[in-house]
């Protein structure tokens, strides 16, 4: 069988101290996550993370860089997670949008917020993003290639 890691991307996002979460449903528990979710098809992964951040928060972003690219094989479920972090800025928000069906809301909180709950965060990534973040850790987004190429006609030949 093929090995398919879920392909994410996530979002950190910092002001005065506090970072951008979201607080959503997930595998019948309440978590803290970043703005995140997974890649679709045929969009590179700045789209998906400016997509992702404005349908769960309300925000607009501007990437500015990536922070790192993570991989999570979950501990119980039999999935890998492959995550692209990016750190930003954001617009917003609108508070006209309708956010994402499981989100329950956008928050901002500090680091020592969240690694004083632990149990409440949606997977160990969460934290390292930030701390990653912290530490300095900036990638240019010129790091990321995409070769999105055209949908071929149905029965192309493809390489």
């Amino acid at each position: 069988m093929a090995f398919r890691p879920d392909v994410t991307v996530a979002a950190i996002v910092e002001h005065d101290g506090r970072f951008l979460m979201v607080e959503e449903r997930a595998a019948r528990r309440i978590v803290f996550n970043q703005p995140a979710g997974h890649l679709e098809r045929n969009e590179d992964l700045v789209g998906a993370v400016v997509r992702e951040t404005l349908e769960e928060t309300g925000y607009l972003l501007v990437p500015e860089a990536v922070t790192g690219i993570y991989l999570w094989p979950h501990p119980t479920l039999d999935r890998t997670f492959l995550r692209v972090a990016f750190c930003g800025t954001v617009s917003g928000p609108d508070p006209s949008r309708r956010l994402d069906r499981c989100i329950i809301r956008a928050c901002w909180m500090s680091r020592e917020q969240l690694a004083a709950r632990p149990n409440v965060l949606r997977s160990p990534l969460v934290l390292r993003c930030i701390d990653d973040y912290l530490d300095g850790a900036r990638h240019p987004l010129s790091l990321l290639a995409s070769l999105l190429l055209p949908t071929a006609p149905a029965g192309a030949e493809t390489a």
